[in-house]
């Protein structure tokens, strides 16, 4: 069984496919000057293109995994979240408070799909 690695790089790739499931490195956003909601689309916009270059989409994620630095932007997640999940197939979710990478980061997404 072969596995299929995207953007490697010294430290991690982004997405590992094996065995018709893609999994996901954890997705950051790009622009931190954004609000919690802005930040959230755009890490749900960045796990869109990385399942479609898997040969998947959101409606077939199996699992996902939400860090959130401060909780008190829970509901501005989930505004994004909500607008962004397949509908009728939202997946299991676990979201838990962190310290991230970076401090200006307030979100970081893992995920993992069927392919």
């Amino acid at each position: 069984m072969s596995i299929q690695r995207f953007d490697v790089g010294a430290r991690i790739s982004e997405m590992a496919v094996h065995n018709g499931v893609a999994y996901l490195a954890g997705q950051v956003p790009d622009d931190a000057s954004q609000d919690i909601t802005g930040q959230t689309a755009q890490v749900l916009a960045a796990i869109d293109k990385l399942l479609a270059r898997a040969g998947s989409d959101k409606s077939k994620i199996l699992r996902a995994e939400i860090f959130i630095k401060d909780l008190a932007d829970f509901a501005g997640m989930n505004a994004a979240w909500d607008a962004w999940v397949a509908k009728d197939n939202a997946p299991p979710r676990a979201t838990v408070e962190a310290n991230l990478a970076r401090p200006e980061w307030k979100v970081e997404i893992v995920v993992t799909a069927a392919v």
